[in-house]
């Protein structure tokens, strides 16, 4: 058998619909600057699908940092992994300024949060480690168990009694084995918008005896006092082990880092394959973000006014008997009940006739007969535009009950 041949029969549960969705439900393309409304397809569109959290994306002093370190340095500096000849004291000043932002001894630098997760899990672990995590955690922490060669448990979303169980079943194993335990969750689940029980596992240490590893990339710069992250948040910080973030969400950029003590990041530095074999961030990405955290420390407004903008669209949309489910965090997901049909013609009519944008979300990511939309607001919303998305959600939630959108095939586009 040719091993192309499986795709011929399937291009899998969401590529199955490629004909349908390339370019307007998958892979739309979004024109224009960084900025609430931008343009898709020659129309404007309100866009609530941008992880541009306290709106660092299109800043004025971002796009100036950005455009200074690339005419100073153009991208391909430095050349070389960062073993080899791709060290700068720029580098080693943006992990230096991250760890004492997150409260750690050390922080890590990573080209890219997803792959950076992965290679966390793949570096730390060994075969007779054990590993516990919470069962909605995030595609890049599944991706990196895959190839973690140790025993796995898994509990129920924040259920802490199942945790309990589970550890117990880790700390057997682990004796037999002679390795450690892991325990993973998230700070802010990004689908759903709901935190991770940060505070129910850290008390669980008194019992068991764990390392925690917290994937923060939607808190980093949205939770707690000084935007430091759910485990700030929680007031747990110094009782997470391994703490990660991206540069991808209130930071738009790229990258990421890992923060631990100064022991566990030396080990991370010096052992982690895909930072040890690939070209070190390129230095315009360093100073932006340097400048980004910059921001994100001195301009406590930014995250002010993303919460005036997360309240006011939260609180409307639940007075209008929208189902927003148990967010905590500016993660704004919208529930409503229908099959593919159903949602893509929704979408069709939200974004056409209403021109509101947002990421839409069907099966197989969230159970059958589900459609989850989900908004993400940012700092540089205004109170008309949530207005105008919530009267815009309202009329479509009315249509979708009264069967308006279920007597259509797939929107053709």
């Amino acid at each position: 058998m040719d091993i192309f041949d499986k795709i011929k029969k399937s291009m899998g549960p969401i590529g199955k619909y490629q004909k349908e969705g390339h370019g307007y439900f998958a892979f739309p393309k979004l024109e224009g600057e960084i900025k609430p409304r931008m343009t898709f397809r020659g129309k404007e569109v309100l866009t609530w699908s941008l992880n541009n959290y306290l709106g660092l994306a299109n800043h004025p002093e971002v796009r100036k940092a950005d455009a200074e370190g690339a005419a100073q340095y153009g991208m391909a500096y430095p050349m070389g992994a960062r073993m080899m000849s791709g060290q700068t004291r720029k580098h080693e000043e943006l992990e230096q300024k991250l760890a004492e932002f997150v409260g750690k001894q050390s922080a890590y630098l990573l080209n890219f949060g997803y792959q950076g997760m992965i290679s966390i899990i793949d570096t730390i672990l060994d075969r007779n480690d054990v590993v516990v995590y919470d069962s909605e955690a995030h595609a890049c922490i599944i991706d990196g168990l895959r190839l973690f060669p140790g025993k796995r448990f898994v509990f129920p979303h924040n259920d802490m009694d199942n945790l309990r169980k589970q550890l117990g079943h880790a700390t057997r194993l682990s004796q037999k084995t002679g390795g450690g335990i892991l325990v993973i969750t998230e700070g802010v689940f990004g689908m759903a918008g709901d935190l991770g029980n940060l505070r129910g596992i850290v008390e669980l240490k008194k019992e068991f005896n764990f390392r925690l590893l917290v994937d923060d990339a939607h808190g980093f710069g949205t939770m707690g006092k000084t935007g430091a992250g759910a485990g700030e948040h929680f007031g747990v910080q110094d009782e997470i082990d391994l703490y990660f973030a991206t540069f991808a969400k209130s930071m738009a950029g790229i990258g990421g880092f890992i923060a631990a003590s100064e022991e566990v990041v030396n080990y991370l530095t010096y052992n982690m394959r895909s930072q040890i074999f690939a070209k070190s961030l390129p230095m315009p990405m360093v100073i932006g973000a340097l400048k980004r955290l910059e921001l994100l420390q001195t301009q406590p407004e930014l995250k002010e006014n993303l919460w005036n903008i997360v309240g006011a669209l939260q609180s409307g949309l639940k007075e209008v008997g929208l189902d927003i489910g148990k967010t905590e965090s500016p993660v704004t997901p919208v529930y409503m009940y229908g099959g593919v049909p159903e949602a893509t013609n929704l979408v069709f009519d939200l974004r056409e006739n209403y021109g509101i944008f947002c990421s839409i979300v069907v099966y197989p990511v969230i159970p059958k007969g589900q459609i989850l939309l989900r908004l993400i607001p940012t700092a540089v919303h205004s109170l008309d535009d949530v207005k105008q998305t919530i009267a815009a959600f309202k009329e479509c939630h009315e249509k979708l009950k009264a069967g308006k959108y279920d007597a259509e095939k797939i929107v053709q586009i």
